[in-house]
Order: structure tokens, then C-alpha cells, then sequence
């Protein structure tokens, strides 16, 4: 299995050095670290690590908790690594989603195994992500998350479940890069992830928290696709 990269998010230098050393023998790539919310999250942003080693304690008002919070909107995955292991802690560290949780102080060899035990089985759940560059970043996205698109000149809107993208490319373009059979023409402008249609009527198909046209010849592909 491919190691994954490893991004560092630490708030004492030696401690960020020491670990970056002993992955870096077993062989992993460490691609950078920060000490604080605010950098950590432009650079992940930036670097796009496949994996975040995080402590809860860092520089600045905003600690680990709430840049895990923040990468569980992106799905994207963490291992918390810290000593603090009180119960106010551990209460918000549940309302979060990390991969596992490693306590410090720690060996190399637990480093290590707790890293391939949570590559390991995230490999085991492996969604089917597609990378949209919109607004200067390149967004990795969880292609269930994705609502439908919709043509905007040269352009396209992607809309998930959280966020609201414009594309620097066009609807033709930006749905060849997914999964097509859970993608379904509606109208001129619009493509739709069967698996958010609620209901269909005459002329739109219902989401759940909005509608989108359907045309006449479209309308019986669609009815198809869902076997209607």
C-alpha cells in the first residue's frame, strides 16, 4: 500500500522535528507543518497532505479541535496527537471525526502503527473523490457530496452538500472528470447526482432543499436511469 503524506501540525518545534525525523526512517514523505490554526489550514489547503498528524494544544485562540472541525467538512483525514486527555477535551474531541488518537509521549513504533492501522482501514472505506480547482484552490471532493452542476457561460457551478464552487471550466468538462453513472442530464445547463433526487414532477426534479428544470427530452433518460 502506498504511504501516505504526511502534513505536521504542532505548536513545539522539537517535538515537530522529532517526528518528522522518525516517520521520514519509515519511509514516509513529510510535505511541512505549522503551529498554529490560521497557517495549518492555508497549508493544507495549499499542499493537499493525504494525512494530518494534529495536536489539540497550538498557537493562537483557535486550537486543534477546531481545525479538526474544519477538515471533517472535507473529509479530509486526521490523526489526533496530543497529551491533553482531560474530560473537557475529550468531550469536544467527540464531536469531531479523527482516525484514531495518539497519546503522548509516544514511541516511533507506536507512531507507526497507529499511522498504518488508520491508513489501513481508511483505505477500507475509500470514497470516490474528484480534485475541482475553483477560486485558487484545488478543492478535493467527495463525489456522494455533490448535488448536481449547473452551465454558466465558459464556467460551471458545483454545488455540494456544504459548498457552492465556481469552476474555471465548463459543465462538459467538469462532469468528464466524474463518475457518470451516478450523473444524470436534466436540462441544458444542469446535471444532477441521482442519488440526491427526491421525488420527480413534470417539469423539475425535487432535491432535498431545492428544484431543478428537467426538460421534455431529457425527462425519459432520466426515468430510465432510475428505472421509473
Amino acid at each position: 500500500m502506498k504511504k501516505p503524506k504526511i502534513y505536521i501540525v504542532e505548536d513545539d518545534p522539537i517535538i515537530a522535528a522529532t517526528i518528522e525525523t522518525a516517520l521520514q526512517k519509515q519511509g514516509y514523505r513529510v510535505i511541512g507543518d505549522s503551529e498554529n490554526y490560521a497557517t495549518a489550514l492555508h497549508q493544507i489547503h495549499k499542499l493537499r497532505p493525504d494525512l494530518i498528524l494534529l495536536d489539540i494544544q497550538l498557537e493562537g485562540d483557535q486550537d486543534g479541535i477546531d481545525l479538526a472541525l474544519e477538515l471533517d467538512k472535507e473529509d479530509i483525514p486526521y490523526l489526533y496527537l496530543t497529551s491533553q486527555t482531560d474530560p473537557e477535551t475529550i468531550t469536544r474531541v467527540k464531536k469531531t471525526k479523527p482516525l484514531g488518537y495518539i497519546v503522548k509521549p509516544f514511541t516511533e513504533n507506536g507512531l507507526r502503527s497507529n499511522i498504518e492501522l488508520a491508513w489501513h482501514n481508511l483505505s477500507l472505506t475509500a470514497k470516490e473523490y474528484v480534485l475541482i480547482k475553483a477560486e485558487g484552490y484545488v478543492h478535493k471532493i467527495d463525489q456522494t457530496t455533490i448535488k448536481y452542476l449547473k452551465a454558466f457561460d465558459n464556467y460551471c457551478y458545483v454545488v455540494t452538500t456544504s459548498k457552492t464552487l465556481l469552476v474555471p471550466h465548463t459543465l462538459k468538462h467538469t462532469v468528464s472528470k466524474l463518475n457518470t453513472s451516478n450523473f444524470v442530464k436534466t436540462h441544458r445547463s444542469y446535471i444532477v447526482n441521482k442519488h440526491h433526487i427526491i421525488s420527480i414532477a413534470q417539469d423539475k426534479v425535487i432535491l432535498k432543499e431545492e428544484s431543478i428544470p428537467l426538460s421534455t427530452a431529457n425527462r425519459p433518460v432520466l426515468l430510465k436511469l432510475l428505472q421509473l
